[in-house]
């Protein structure tokens, strides 16, 4: 797949349908920066049921972030369990709270608000356990930066539809979805390719022959 003007014109089209489909709205989520970051770690290759669990497990043991970073790692670590490799998230936590705290002088990610989108990519990327998606879901929804956090959903779907190349890491793909899907359509088109994914795009039997999108989706051509 090369970015010209016909790949542009297609990510256009699907982002106008994907809308139509399941709407424009913003939702509104209540998380400060640390928080969204902390969630996004709990959240990396787990069901959002199990870290959803994590996140209201940790919130009730401690009450300040600082009493998170001063915690034994153990007793962390068990009272995020139920989020898979607790002590690897755990560790990445606490590294990242130690590492902000160190820059910063404490717990605060006020300071990426007027830094550049690349560089306030870079500030979170470089904080151990903290990776592209991850950088992405804060700078998105706490920021309003023009990034696009790609999941195993959005990954999947935009492979399959034929916007990114189908051979795409994850970390690749999020930078090519970042060149081609307009600025206004960032928001929507993370929220609605996730959608998509869960209920029609799914990865085992993808519900091919329903979906509004069939027409533009280079997998769906190579069943027909």
């Amino acid at each position: 797949m090369s970015n010209d003007s016909g790949d542009e014109q297609k990510v256009n089209t699907i982002c106008k349908l994907l809308i139509r489909e399941y709407g424009d709205i913003i939702v509104e989520r209540s998380l400060d920066p640390i928080e969204e970051l902390v969630f996004a770690i709990l959240s990396q290759n787990t069901a959002d049921i199990n870290s959803e669990r994590a996140f209201k497990s940790l919130q009730s043991a401690y009450a300040t972030w600082e009493e998170v970073l001063a915690a034994p790692h153990d007793e962390l670590a068990q009272v995020i369990r139920s989020s898979g490799p607790f002590r690897v998230k755990g560790e990445r936590i606490q590294s990242a709270l130690t590492e902000i705290k160190k820059r910063v002088g404490s717990l605060d990610l006020s300071v990426l608000q007027d830094m550049e989108t690349s560089e306030a990519m870079d500030w979170l990327t470089s904080l151990h356990g903290v990776g592209p998606k991850t950088a992405a879901i804060v700078l998105l929804f706490c920021f309003e930066k023009p990034v696009l956090p790609v999941d195993t959903h959005v990954w999947r779907v935009s492979k399959r539809l034929g916007i990114v190349p189908d051979n795409s890491t994850r970390v690749k793909a999020q930078d090519l979805l970042q060149q081609i899907v307009p600025l206004t359509c960032l928001y929507s088109m993370n929220h609605n390719l996730v959608k998509h994914g869960r209920e029609v795009c799914i990865a085992r039997k993808p519900l091919c022959e329903d979906c509004f999108l069939n027409r533009h989706c280079d997998y769906y051509q190579t069943l027909h």
